[in-house]
């Protein structure tokens, strides 16, 4: 059998799909998912070169990504994404791998970034919530599992949870950002000198992984594409205005924060919200009650942000799984009525509670905490990357007869330079996140590691080195296990025949 044939129970289960995405659905999921409001800390402690290198990667990074993926989403837009689009150019074994990558990266992320970022500003802002303490871990849980019940229930009904808080994410940048130019005008500010955002070796190694994971996933909604009404459509239509939203919605606010707040006084996990304490100011007396709205819309915002991921990403995992790539009997399967992999949704649950409970267990503050458990969701999703673009590479060569309603306007030659643009960068960004202070050594530049991560090189790289070993050997039993649904013969729509996964997501 083809390693590139779809299975019986593949076919089976993409018959459930139930069409619910429109336009407007898909540009507020990616907005949802891929405008993170818990990197903008972590950017702005590297102060105004910060901003430097934003710039330089939305040009010379994501400008040529999304490109490139707009073209694949249109052309390539079956239910699965990634994973189809691995399959399709290097087989399934590639596709598992990156599949794998891409998913856990979800539940690892929600049960340790985002959870951590939003205990911690209930505990500043809102509720006394000491790290450690049980309610501590109750919130965790809580909020860990509202982000899966979003994603059990039916896409009609659980999308709104991702665009609402898409909506409420725009509008809190656009009111800080306004809220910071009346406070300038009323204060003045920190003021960023030219020599401030002069970029550095230091600066590109600390912020290259992090500004990569924050502008990664425009692509991410093809998972859901079986389930969008026009795909071909409104995929690059979604992609380029979300591209240019997330652009906007991280240098505009890492802006704001360097002016309004000292470099010195900026932490990863509350960078956002220690300057919307500064900047409201300027609203008197209503200061306080607007800064608690504020923080209850940023939990909101977590919360919904870890639902779009949940959503498109368990999706990807169920495709991947009903081709045997994944403990395909019991995984590959959506909910004949609901239409969700609620196997996959319960199983993201789990892994996100145990990653939580694991996280605790490392000594250090919440910030450092929050510091490192981002680092490995960002290893693990860069890691992707290094087999999904050379796939989309591949795939304009291998398919250069598929119907494209957007192509990139180069040869397949500069398209190839751009998939080898952006792959450059995701490497230097793969590489900084598994091993950090590795190339500062190399470079001979000061690097002191417990000083920058707050916990030791040897529990960051047990916790990083020992999630990628347990997901490797989760992978390995998985795929072994899904023999039995790749050896299941071909799909009751083309009996006698087995179907081919073409570029326009039908069978032959």
């Amino acid at each position: 059998m083809s390693d590139r044939r779809r299975t019986e129970l593949l076919d089976e289960q993409t018959g459930r799909l139930k069409k619910a995405l429109k336009r407007f659905d898909i540009l507020f999921l990616i907005i949802a998912a891929v405008i993170g409001l818990e990197t903008l800390g972590q950017v702005s402690v590297f102060g105004g070169e910060a901003l430097t290198w934003l710039v330089i990667l939305a040009v010379t990074f994501l400008i040529p990504y999304a490109l490139m993926f707009a073209e694949v989403g249109a052309a390539f837009s079956e239910e699965g994404g990634a994973y189809t689009w691995v399959r399709n150019a290097f087989g399934r074994v590639a596709g598992a791998i990156a599949s794998l990558l891409t998913w856990v990266t979800q539940p690892i992320w929600v049960g340790g970034s985002m959870a951590f970022l939003a205990a911690e500003t209930v505990n500043t802002y809102l509720l006394h919530l000491p790290h450690g303490s049980a309610a501590d871990y109750v919130f965790k849980i809580a909020f860990i599992w509202c982000t899966v019940l979003a994603a059990i229930v039916s896409l009609r009904r659980g999308k709104w949870l991702p665009t609402s808080g898409a909506m409420l994410k725009l509008v809190l940048l656009a009111f800080f950002v306004l809220t910071t130019v009346l406070y300038a005008a009323e204060h003045g500010v920190e003021g960023l000198g030219g020599g401030d955002l002069s970029p550095t070796l230091a600066g590109l190694f600390g912020l290259a992984p992090v500004l990569l994971f924050a502008f990664l996933g425009f692509e991410s909604s093809n998972s859901a594409a079986g389930e969008m009404e026009n795909p071909a459509r409104d995929v690059p239509i979604s992609i380029a205005r979300s591209s240019a939203a997330a652009a906007l919605c991280y240098i505009l606010p890492v802006l704001a924060i360097l002016l309004v707040v000292p470099k010195d006084d900026i932490t990863g996990i509350s960078g956002l919200l220690e300057a919307v304490g500064v900047v409201f100011s300027v609203y008197g007396p209503a200061a306080g009650t607007l800064r608690t709205i504020a923080a209850i819309g940023f939990v909101y915002i977590l919360m919904s942000q870890g639902a779009a991921w949940m959503i498109i990403s368990d999706r990807m995992q169920a495709i991947a799984a009903a081709d045997g790539a994944f403990f395909g009997g019991f995984f590959g399967r959506f909910h004949p009525r609901l239409g969700t992999p609620v196997r996959v949704n319960l199983l993201s649950g789990i892994v996100s509670t145990l990653f939580m409970l694991a996280a605790m267990q490392v000594t250090g503050s919440s910030a450092a905490l929050f510091t490192v458990v981002l680092t490995i969701s960002i290893s693990t999703f860069l890691l992707s990357y290094l087999i999904v673009i050379p796939a989309a590479i591949r795939l304009r060569t291998l398919y250069p007869d598929a119907e494209r309603p957007f192509r990139v306007p180069l040869p397949d030659r500069g398209y190839a330079v751009l998939g080898a643009v952006a792959f450059a960068w995701v490497l230097l960004g793969s590489w900084v996140a598994v091993f950090p202070g590795t190339l500062e050594a190399l470079f001979g530049l000061p690097y002191d590691f417990e000083e920058t991560w707050g916990v030791s090189h040897l529990q960051f790289q047990a916790l990083t080195l020992g999630t990628l070993a347990a997901l490797l050997v989760l992978g390995v039993i998985g795929y072994v296990r899904g023999a039995g649904v790749r050896a299941g013969g071909p799909g009751p729509a083309e009996a006698g025949a087995t179907p081919v996964i073409t570029p326009e997501g039908t069978t032959s």
